[in-house]
């Protein structure tokens, strides 16, 4: 790895070797199997120079593709504030080796036109995000939420103005169900949009995506999928299998993630360990690896606060192939820790 200075990064030359490149359903980008995402650890109260070394190590292990969103931080807005100081000072040369994506839906500002899927919204926020990330353009936009009481033909047509405006290449829809996603894919292949992706929460203990319809209507549509929270928070690692560590998140911030979640899946995930240790990994990687088994899965997104994590995701795609013993017994697992 190259060494780098406050002024300056040189990639590392081996960057593309190891890292696997997945189709995005049947559209020509291809994604590399591990994303990095931008959710919790680019905001304001973490260190800026942890965040360039994060994303340094993404990108001379390949990890092409940083996903973020204009509500991200916190505060709102500061993830991409921070990408955008990353990217105008270190990245400057290596902008069409990126995949830079973005998203609006959620809240974002006070007042009627802050959030949900209007054109009024969407297109404001997108123009936003690419100051703050002092970009002309993303690679990927996305519509962050369902809006049931905004005309899906607005919201999609609002994605098909940001492409004809030379300000996304691509759109993706994150957070539907199949029967939306089916409906908004319609709608967008009319409008001759480059719709690839679908970005939803999936991992060993929340199947969703499996009951919702999103799973099989992405494959029949030939859309990809790029899978967030695939550690669920944190319970599917060794965090929390002797009790709640003093400086874990269930102990900071029980926002996401709380004390009885813990107390209600600790024996599944001491199973999970269990089959993990058995196959010589540790229980995130057999995590990470049991959705990258899946054909429908383009990319897993992976968040990280220190480069040793996010080291340690990019291992499990070193792990063996699953046995069919293997994917029964964390299927039962799963069902019955839920």
């Amino acid at each position: 790895m190259s060494p780098i200075t406050p002024d300056t990064y040189t990639p590392s030359p081996d960057r593309y070797e190891a890292m696997p490149y997945r189709r995005s359903g049947r559209s020509g980008l291809k994604l590399p199997a591990i994303s990095l995402g931008f959710w919790h650890n680019f905001g304001d109260f973490s260190s800026f120079d942890t965040m360039k070394q994060l994303c340094f190590t993404a990108f001379d292990h390949g990890i092409t593709h940083f996903d973020l969103a204009n509500n991200y931080g916190p505060e709102p807005g500061s993830a991409e504030s921070n990408a955008g100081r990353i990217l105008h000072d270190y990245f400057g040369a290596h902008r069409d080796e990126l995949i830079i994506s973005t998203k609006a839906g959620f809240d974002m500002w006070p007042g009627p036109y802050g959030d949900h899927g209007s054109r009024k919204y969407l297109l404001a926020s997108l123009d936003q995000s690419l100051t703050r990330l002092d970009l002309d353009y993303v690679d990927i936009f996305y519509h962050h939420c369902p809006d049931p009481d905004t005309p899906l033909e607005e919201t999609m047509g609002a994605l098909a103005h940001a492409v004809t405006s030379g300000k996304a290449l691509y759109v993706g829809l994150s957070n539907y169900d199949g029967q939306r996603l089916e409906a908004a894919a319609a709608i967008l292949d009319e409008l001759h949009v480059p719709f690839i992706i679908a970005q939803n929460r999936y991992n060993i203990l929340d199947r969703t995506v499996e009951r919702n319809g999103l799973l099989d209507a992405a494959r029949r549509l030939g859309k990809g999928l790029i899978t967030y929270s695939p550690l669920d928070q944190g319970l599917l690692t060794d965090r929390y299998l002797d009790g709640i560590p003093a400086d874990s998140r269930v102990a900071r911030d029980g926002r996401f993630l709380t004390e009885a979640d813990v107390a209600r899946t600790h024996d599944a995930i001491v199973a999970l360990n269990a089959i993990a240790a058995s196959r010589g990994q540790s229980l995130a990687d057999m995590a990470l690896a049991w959705l990258l088994r899946k054909r429908e899965v383009t990319s897993v997104l992976v968040g990280a606060s220190r480069p040793a994590q996010l080291l340690d995701s990019i291992g499990a795609l070193q792990g063996p192939d699953f046995t069919d013993e293997e994917l029964a017994a964390i299927d039962r697992i799963a069902r019955d820790g839920r």
